[in-house]
């Protein structure tokens, strides 16, 4: 009744506004609209909504579409804001907690020693990244923030009125961007959460400390294991933005954020720990190291600040000062340990492509060879391996490095810098996209050697192919003596892409291939008694890995989360996950649940039985999904059906949505491509091919493996997200923009989607998703609201594909259908 209560009094608040900004007449057209839509989807007769589409002006179906998306906005913090009431009325142990991780662990059989020591064994990563899946600028942002705060007094009437005063002024609001944004907005943007996640981190570390004591009956030490980092300033994949001069703002960003973060909880902590007077305070007192290490950090200084501020903590315990260590100094320890002097540790991202090129340059100018790109693997790791036994430089000493060797040399100049002012810290690790070989691996070694910097190479496996490959990459690249040198005793972390692979074999595929290529890797390196962790690039969308985090840690295969494991968060995913304090906390410890939870599974592959299934099942999937996308018809049917060339034109992201080359489905960024059928409501990346896996595999062998293997388990559920969140309703609308021509693939789309969900329902045993009930009747909720904005997207693109100008006119209310769109699924890509 809450949400209920706060939707209806936003909706009479937008519409108040409506009807003083553009009049009644405006408001009765997005009233009729509303009310056309409703009939039709219950099965009324479309060609009064049709014939009033398509009478509306430029303006009107601009205004018409910013009125419906702006009712989104406000839904969706308004449900934002019931999750946050929700988990605030909660009491007791919350399902998929700290509580919950520690008490299951125990269940299991562990001690309180074995589980410090997986406390102290895993870790979980989150990497900010700036993939373009967050549409709304900043100003309009601040705004819906300003909204959010007003939403516990939303009864009262002043509340109304400031609620009422954003609305307006939003509606006078540019919603899309007139420049592309920089790099740098970017990473100002992704740093924007680090806030709330500070005031969430204490919280964290109290909930473990007590959940400890409250299921082993004793006190603790661990803490929290968790860190951040960040691709902004650093992907330089694709994305000629991504200078050297650009890594280094992003750094200096980031220890001016670090600064004022410490220097704020320094103060807090600083005014909590009275116990000595100023005035009478001797030196070593509490406030005498604060202050010490508060202008220690104002001054620029690299101070040891973690172990400055432990050693504060310690004695606070050993003087009875228990609980003022626990909720007065934690805020500061907490930051300490999370962010240090650096915030956020930068990667370094680079195209295998890029990094060999810069290679070759450097063998030449040394005259070690005069074209290694030319050579056999074999001969390139002779040549490497070679050099890597070498301390000597290959770039002339004193000579300036020419352009294309300073764009990929540069960055790596900028860490080191970096870590030499606040800490090793500050950098993370070097990320070799489309790696296909060892040789892509060991090329950064050289470039880093040539600064006299260290770096860890993480290999990107991104293609099918590449997945299969990867263990076998991994195996020959641990043998190496010269790579094991560098290696020394840290983990080696592989990345894993959800999104290429998806794009290249399709959903079932995909996932069965990240499996795999995690089992495989996980044996390599327990045999070569290499510690490891895998990095997953995952999205937003259930085509690039999306899903609730904590299922899809539960659902890596048995005995693959040795040293914790790493997860992308991008674009609305920040803003979803991590707004509110209360809501960064839960997804948090979500997280932290799945990843505690799977590392103390031991390892074991799943039945024999499950596995030949699942293989041929992957073959089947495969071989469907290329047929379709390898039609001869498919590319121009794509094209027709989806908005792929406006969202090219979207002022998203500081990156291309294609990669260098002519245009096609192979350079095509995996964010467009599945953007494009999310707007459309087809969903098709995140479930086509499926039917033809689970036929493979029979309905009770599927429904064993359902029932029985967490993997399985995970993969269907998202499968069900996905098929629920699909729409063959609105689909059909865009399959009018076919004309005559493509309609053999738009009925085989319908088709396979009806088996699809047919197939998924035998094997679930009920609906689609029957098991959450909450998020089924969301989808219900938004449909009738947000079909407007598809029809009115459909109209538009009909309009502007008959004029040969192309968009003219028509860019900016399409442009606006696609926010609309974004906003009303709560997913862009």
């Amino acid at each position: 009744m809450a949400l209920n209560n706060d939707v209806n009094r936003l909706g009479r608040i937008l519409g108040q506004v409506l009807k003083e900004q553009e009049g009644e007449a405006f408001f009765d057209l997005v009233e009729r609209t509303r009310a056309l839509v409703r009939d039709v989807r219950s099965g009324g007769d479309p060609a009064e909504l049709n014939a009033l589409l398509s009478g509306l002006s430029e303006h009107d179906a601009s205004n018409l579409t910013r009125a419906f998306t702006w009712y989104f906005q406000l839904v969706n913090i308004a449900e934002e804001y019931e999750r946050v009431r929700v988990l605030q009325s909660r009491s007791g142990v919350r399902a998929q907690s700290l509580a919950q991780a520690l008490a299951d662990l125990k269940a299991q059989g562990l001690s309180a020693e074995e589980t410090e020591a997986l406390l102290a064994r895993v870790e979980l990563e989150l990497t900010f990244t700036a993939h373009p899946t967050e549409m709304r600028r900043r100003t309009v942002r601040s705004h819906l923030e300003d909204v959010a705060r007003e939403l516990p007094d939303l009864e009262r009437e002043s509340a109304q009125e400031r609620v009422a005063a954003h609305v307006e002024a939003l509606w006078r609001t540019p919603e899309l961007r007139r420049l592309r944004p920089t790099v740098l907005d970017e990473v100002k943007g992704g740093l924007n959460y680090i806030s709330t996640i500070a005031e969430a981190l204490p919280k964290l570390e109290r909930d473990l400390s007590g959940a400890f004591r409250e299921v082993y009956g004793r006190e603790t030490a661990a803490h929290v294991p968790l860190r951040f980092s960040s691709w902004m300033g650093g992907d330089r994949d694709g994305n000629p933005f991504v200078t050297p001069e650009a890594t280094r703002e992003a750094l200096h960003l980031h220890r001016e954020r670090a600064r004022e973060l410490l220097l704020a909880a320094i103060r807090r902590a600083y005014t909590d720990l009275s116990q000595e007077e100023e005035e009478d305070a001797a030196e070593g007192s509490y406030r005498a190291e604060l202050r010490a290490l508060h202008d220690a950090v104002r001054d620029g200084e690299r101070v040891e600040l973690l172990p400055r501020l432990e050693a504060l903590n310690a004695r606070l315990h050993a003087e009875g000062q228990a609980r003022t260590a626990r909720h007065l100094l934690m805020p500061l320890l907490s930051a300490a340990r999370v962010f240090g002097q650096h915030l956020v540790s930068l990667d370094i991202r680079e195209h295998s492509g890029q990094t060999g090129a810069a290679v070759a340059e450097l063998l030449r100018a040394a005259g070690v060879e005069a074209d290694y790109l030319a050579l056999s693997e074999d001969a390139k790791l002779q040549v490497l391996t070679r050099e890597l036994r070498s301390r000597r430089p290959l770039w002339p000493a004193g000579e300036a490095l020419t352009e294309p060797l300073e764009t990929v040399i540069g960055p790596i100049r900028e860490v080191q810098a970096a870590a030499r002012q606040v800490g090793e810290r500050a950098f993370g690790h070097y990320v070799i996209s489309m790696a296909e070989s060892v040789s892509d691996v060991l090329e950064p070694l050289l470039l880093a050697r040539e600064v006299g910097f260290r770096v860890l190479p993480v290999p990107l496996f991104e293609t099918l192919d590449d997945l299969q490959r990867a263990p076998q990459i991994v195996r020959d690249l641990l043998s190496l003596p010269e790579y094991r040198t560098v290696l020394g005793d840290d983990l080696q972390e592989i990345m894993l892409g959800y999104s290429d692979s998806n794009k290249d074999a399709g959903f079932l595929a995909a996932n069965w291939a990240l499996h795999e290529a995690q089992r495989k890797i996980s044996d390599v390196c327990r045999r070569a008694g290499v510690r490891w962790r895998f990095f997953h690039g995952r999205g937003t969308s259930i085509g690039r890995g999306g899903g609730p985090a904590s299922r899809a840690i539960l659902g890596q295969p048995a005995g693959t989360i040795d040293a914790g494991v790493r997860i992308t968060e991008q674009g609305e995913a920040l803003a979803d996950k991590y707004s509110h304090p209360v809501l960064a906390r839960r997804n948090l410890e979500q997280a932290l649940y799945g990843v505690l939870l799977a590392a103390a599974r031991p390892a074991g592959d799943p039945p024999a039985d499950f596995m030949a299934a699942m293989t041929r099942a992957a073959e089947a999937s495969a071989a469907a999904y290329r047929a379709f996308v390898q039609d001869p018809e498919f590319l121009a049917f794509f094209e027709r059906v989806t908005p792929i060339h406006e969202i090219s034109r979207l002022n998203i992201a500081s990156r291309p949505v294609r990669r260098a080359g002519a245009p096609s489905l192979q350079n095509l960024r995996a964010i467009p491509w599945v953007m494009s059928w999310t707007q459309n409501r087809a969903n098709l990346p995140g479930w086509y091919g499926l039917a033809e896996g689970l036929d493979e595999i029979g309905p009770e062998l599927a429904a064993r493996m359902y029932a029985e293997w967490p993997f399985f388990r995970s993969m269907l559920g998202n499968a069900q997200m996905s098929l629920a969140k699909s729409d063959p309703l609105v689909f059909a609308e865009y399959l009018t923009l076919l004309g005559t021509d493509g309609h053999r693939l738009a009925d085989h789309v319908r088709s396979s989607y009806a088996r699809t969900v047919a197939a998924v329902e035998r094997v679930v045993g009920g609906e689609l998703m029957a098991s959450e009930p909450r998020l089924k009747e969301t989808i219900a909720l938004r449909n009738p609201y947000i079909d407007p904005i598809h029809r009115l997207q459909v109209e538009l693109l009909r309009r502007s594909r008959s004029r040969e100008g192309g968009l003219d006119e028509y860019e900016r209310p399409l442009l606006l259908t696609l926010q609309g769109i974004a906003a009303g699924v709560r997913n862009t890509g």
